[in-house]
């Protein structure tokens, strides 16, 4: 068995880390050899715009985000994936947010198909998109509380009963009172 070595960073990518760098106080990254950056959340549409007009990534290709709970600074990091085909190259951009209530300024004026990752992003983690033209519920009902992948989202439901817990959750099971 051969084992490879670790994978290496395309050399295509090196600028365009080193000018977002210059121009947008972004943080480049590598594991594994992708490519990402941490950005200041004011500086997401001049860097957006710039990956597409610029370097042709063309294509927002993924938008979701982590949740650090119980950290509050930052409390989430809002991950859009790059992708540029003419270059074959992908980007992660990462952008750090503060605070129960964060909010983000919405890409939807650089890249179209944000509208439908943005409104998942608000439905799941509560991250708000401002001038989003459409802000609503997309994965679940209209009068659904709470946004299901924050950690701090409570958790309703009945533990697996197995041999080893069995006694346990007998004892916590409810029974019908008469």
């Amino acid at each position: 068995m051969v084992l490879s070595a670790a994978p290496i960073m395309d050399p295509q990518i090196k600028p365009i880390l080193a000018a977002l760098e210059k121009n947008y106080a972004a943080l480049p990254q590598e594991y594994q050899g992708q490519a990402a950056v941490v950005l200041p959340a004011d500086k997401l549409i001049a860097c957006a715009t710039e990956l597409k007009e610029t370097h042709a990534f063309e294509m927002l290709n993924a938008l979701s985000a982590v949740d650090y709970w119980p950290q509050t600074e930052p409390r989430f990091h809002v991950i859009y994936q790059f992708l540029s085909l003419a270059k074959n190259l992908r980007l992660e951009v990462r952008v750090p947010l503060v605070g129960d209530q964060p909010s983000i300024e919405s890409l939807t004026s650089v890249y179209s198909v944000a509208n439908w990752f943005e409104r998942e992003l608000w439905d799941m983690f509560g991250i708000k998109t401002e001038n989003h033209p459409d802000l609503r519920r997309i994965l679940m009902p209209a009068d659904w509380e709470g946004h299901p992948l924050r950690k701090d989202y409570p958790l309703d439901y009945e533990e697996v009963q197995f041999s080893f817990n069995f006694e346990e959750i007998e004892q916590r099971k409810p029974r019908p009172t008469n």
